[in-house]
């Protein structure tokens, strides 16, 4: 067995780098709180090759001094903490002192930093973890920190970063969040020599308000408006409130703006963007009576309270806390949201201070033929074969009727067909009489009346024929006539590029047009007729949330029920009575149709006893 020894420095602190530099947006993440825990009020950020080939941070902060320079490249080496009770109450963004260390260890690093006192600027550089000595340059008051080939020593960890346009649009997104979180401060973002974001500041105003009075509100629904749209900033409300320690302010949505994924959903504990159990159980309670369980809410919303509440110490990336009373800060977030949520649409101007009034956006209801019907004349051979079958018996009842969802050589001809009167458990869910409020089938079988769900049902029949298709590795591709192209969030363009082997497993043919548009070239067969946009964009978020393997695997089921739902016959859409007969046959020889994929009934019964008794009959 081997002696138990002690690993050298550089190794230790690119196992560090694993933990904390996971890609470029992970540093870029530290560099930025550097700058803002430097007291910078201008940062200006340059990528090249996604952050890969260079990612460079330029801050007008306080600088570091000469002597200190060869300090901020060491492990564990920080100016933000000294003891345990500074680590208890820790109100900087940083504080662990590995993040630069770690960088050092995986990428050429360049430090040139000046401060107000200084004549000119240090620069010290870093490879292979080894340090340089400072040497004097030229440089404004602040500090820049270069990185160029990030993980060129390490080649097992740079095999695993993705393609220049994911790692960028990991990139822009760490950017926003930093950016949404300090409306004082002015960011910029180039990428491959093109400015992608200018975003001046909003000064806070003089004198300083105090706590929970609100700071700079404007300023910070500018910003808002600024990275997530002026449409955001005309359906969302202002929140805001202040309780003993506890402060929630920012702006959030109205159900009307919901989302198909959780892109626009940014939530800041003291200023840092986190990812919070806590926090969102209780934002979507607080949305759960208004808004469809498939869609998202949209929010930014910032959590002010004492330091010493909140433990920032969980992860070495810093992207989760825990509570010191997690129950009054769930009970603090829900019932200030849902305050905000339910003023009346009357009250918005004085809610929303981004517009007058929140847009409607309430998305059409597409129109389109079932699956299961498509071959109308089919099923009449059926209905005319069911009529043979029982005029041998000697039971057929004729019904004389005009069908005006017939095609239109046979539209109101008074068209003459046969209802059969029912055999017990022939057809268990009986035949089609009609349609209510656009929702129900009515159907008559040998028991009595059945009420269907027609979207729970049809629901139930598309995701079981997903889930056999992609068992059997044969999902059906239907192209579409006309190619739908979509605005698209700039992690979806790079998700589509990225995960091109397991799109065409499930069926879709989505490629990128340009840095923010997308192209929907074919879908499942099973689906060609749902809103080829909406699907899309679900089946991108399942794949950039968990990956690939994950999607495909442990939550298959959860991504196809989610294309089921968007594949399946809408509410309000009138079926012909063929088409409800179709409906009816497919649940009878598809498993578990008794309910849909969220586990709500498809259909009733109501037997002749019943109804006899609900109409007194024989009393």
């Amino acid at each position: 067995m081997p002696a138990i020894h002690l690993l050298p420095d550089l190794l230790i602190n690119q196992i560090a780098a694993g933990e904390v530099i996971e890609r470029p947006a992970s540093a870029l993440k530290e560099l930025l709180e550097n700058s803002l825990d430097a007291g910078a009020t201008d940062i200006t950020v340059q990528l090249e090759g996604g952050g890969i080939k260079l990612l460079r941070v330029r801050d007008n902060g306080k600088g570091i001094a000469r002597d200190e320079l060869p300090l901020a490249l060491m492990r564990h080496a920080t100016s933000k903490i000294a003891s345990l009770d500074d680590l208890q109450k820790v109100a900087s963004m940083g504080f662990r002192g590995e993040a630069l260390a770690s960088m050092a260890a995986v990428a050429q690093l360049a430090l040139t930093s000046r401060t107000a006192q200084d004549e000119h600027g240090w620069k010290m550089e870093a490879q292979d973890g080894q340090l340089g000595k400072p040497a004097p340059a030229s440089h404004a008051p602040g500090t820049s920190i270069e990185l160029r080939e990030l993980y060129f020593n390490t080649p097992a960890r740079r095999k695993f970063l993705k393609s220049e346009a994911t790692e960028f649009a990991h990139c822009e997104e760490t950017f926003k969040r930093i950016a949404l979180s300090r409306p004082d401060v002015a960011f910029s973002l180039q990428h491959n020599g093109r400015t992608i974001w200018q975003l001046p500041a909003s000064p806070l105003p003089n004198p300083l308000p105090q706590a929970g009075e609100g700071a700079n509100v404007k300023g910070l629904v500018e910003r808002i408006a600024a990275i997530l749209g002026e449409e955001f900033g005309h359906a969302a409300v202002t929140v805001e409130r202040h309780a003993a320690d506890l402060s929630l302010r920012g702006l959030a949505a109205l159900p009307a703006y919901s989302r198909g994924s959780r892109d626009a959903q940014y939530f800041f504990v003291n200023g840092r963007f986190v990812r919070d159990k806590v926090a969102s159980h209780a934002l979507r309670q607080a949305y759960q009576d208004i808004l469809h369980h498939q869609r998202h809410p949209a929010f930014v919303l910032f959590l002010d309270l004492p330091p010493e509440q909140v433990d920032v110490n969980v992860h070495p990336a810093k992207s989760e806390v825990r509570f010191r009373e997690s129950q009054g800060i769930h009970q603090f977030i829900f019932h200030t949201l849902q305050q905000a949520l339910a003023v009346p649409t009357h009250g918005q101007d004085a809610r929303a201070p981004a517009a007058q009034q929140p847009a409607s956006y309430i998305p059409a209801q597409q129109t389109m033929r079932l699956g299961v019907a498509e071959r109308e004349a089919a099923y009449r051979l059926w209905e005319e074969a069911a009529v043979v079958r029982n005029q041998e018996a000697g039971n057929v009842g004729w019904v004389e009727r005009s069908d005006t969802h017939q095609p239109s050589s046979q539209a109101n001809d008074g068209y003459r067909y046969a209802q059969p009167i029912l055999q017990q458990n022939e057809y268990p869910l009986g035949f089609a009489l009609g349609q209510l409020s656009g929702i129900y089938i009515l159907a008559q079988n040998a028991q009595g009346l059945v009420v269907v769900d027609m979207h729970a049902a049809h629901e139930r029949i598309v995701y079981e024929r997903l889930k056999a298709a992609l068992d059997e590795k044969q999902i059906a591709t239907q192209q579409l006539l006309i190619p739908v192209s979509f605005y698209a969030e700039p992690l979806d363009v790079a998700t589509a590029e990225a995960e091109q082997d397991a799109l065409k497993i499930l069926g879709f043919d989505i490629a990128p047009l340009s840095p923010t548009r997308l192209v929907v070239r074919a879908m499942p067969a099973l689906l060609k007729q749902a809103e080829a946009e909406e699907v899309a964009q679900e089946v991108l978020r399942e794949l950039r949330e968990f990956g690939a393997s994950r999607a495909l695997t442990e939550r298959r089921n959860e991504l196809l029920a989610t294309m089921a739902c968007h594949g399946a016959v809408r509410a309000n859409r009138t079926l012909s009575t063929t088409e409800m007969n179709a409906l009816l046959r497919e649940m009878e020889q598809t498993e578990r149709a008794g309910q849909c994929n969220h586990g709500r009934p498809t259909w009733f019964q109501l037997s002749m006893n019943e109804l006899d008794k609900m109409f007194m009959r024989g009393k």
